[in-house]
C-alpha cells in the first residue's frame, strides 16, 4: 500500500507576479478550512497599511497567524486550526531572520556568508520537519520570491540575502510536489515540466 504524506505546492515569482493571489485562490477553491501564516512585520507605516490592506482581502472564515521568525512553530498552531496551510511569505521570512541576528558585518564579513545559508537551511529543514509530520490530509502552501532573475545587488548585503533565498527555494522546491512560477499573473508548473538533464 502507498503511503500518504501531506502536500507541499511552492509558488514563485518576482515581485507583482501574482504570487499572493494565486496561491489564496488555490486555498480558497479547495474548499478546506485555511489557516494564513502572515510573516510581514509592520516596520513602518507604509507597511502598516500593505498588511491591513492583505487582512482585509482575505475570507473572514481564514485563521491568520501572525508569526515573522518560527515558521516551524506557525504552521503547528496552522494545522491545529485548518487543513490548508497558507505560508506567505518565505521572503520577508528571511529578511525578518538576518535582521534578528544583527546586520551582518558585510564590509569585513567576519562571519562567512555560508555559516549564514546553512542557519537559514537549518530553519527550513525545521519547517520541514514538522510539515512531513501533519496528517497526510494537509495541504502547506509557500510563497517566496524568485530573486535570481535580475542584476545583481550592488551592495554586499543584497548579495547575501539573493543567495540564501536561491538556497531555500531550491530546497522547498526540492520538497514540494508542485512548484508553479509565476509570470504577469500566470501560473506555470515548473515541478511538472522538469526533467533530469542527461547527456
Amino acid at each position: 500500500m502507498n503511503q500518504v504524506f501531506p502536500q507541499l505546492i511552492l509558488v514563485l515569482g518576482g515581485a507583482r507576479s501574482g504570487k499572493s493571489d494565486f496561491a489564496q485562490k488555490l486555498a480558497e477553491r479547495s474548499g478546506r478550512s485555511v489557516a494564513f501564516i502572515a510573516t510581514a512585520s509592520a516596520g513602518d507605516e507604509e507597511m502598516r497599511e500593505r498588511i491591513a490592506r492583505h487582512r482585509a482581502a482575505r475570507p473572514g472564515a481564514w485563521h491568520t497567524i501572525e508569526e515573522p521568525l518560527d515558521l516551524a512553530q506557525a504552521l503547528r498552531r496552522a494545522a491545529s486550526l485548518a487543513d490548508v496551510l497558507l505560508l506567505d511569505c518565505v521572503t520577508l521570512w528571511l529578511a525578518n531572520w538576518l535582521m534578528a541576528r544583527g546586520e551582518p558585518d558585510t564590509e569585513a564579513m567576519t562571519v562567512p556568508a555560508a555559516y549564514y545559508s546553512e542557519e537559514a537551511l537549518r530553519e527550513v529543514e525545521a519547517l520541514l520537519s514538522a510539515f512531513s509530520a501533519l496528517d497526510a490530509k494537509k495541504t502547506l502552501v509557500v510563497v517566496s520570491n524568485e530573486v535570481g532573475l535580475g542584476l545583481v545587488p550592488p551592495y554586499a548585503l543584497g548579495r547575501l540575502y539573493r543567495d540564501i533565498l536561491g538556497r531555500v527555494n531550491q530546497r522547498l522546491a526540492l520538497a514540494a510536489s508542485r512548484v508553479y512560477l509565476m509570470v504577469a499573473g500566470l501560473a506555470v508548473d515548473i515541478k511538472h515540466l522538469h526533467e533530469e538533464a542527461a547527456l
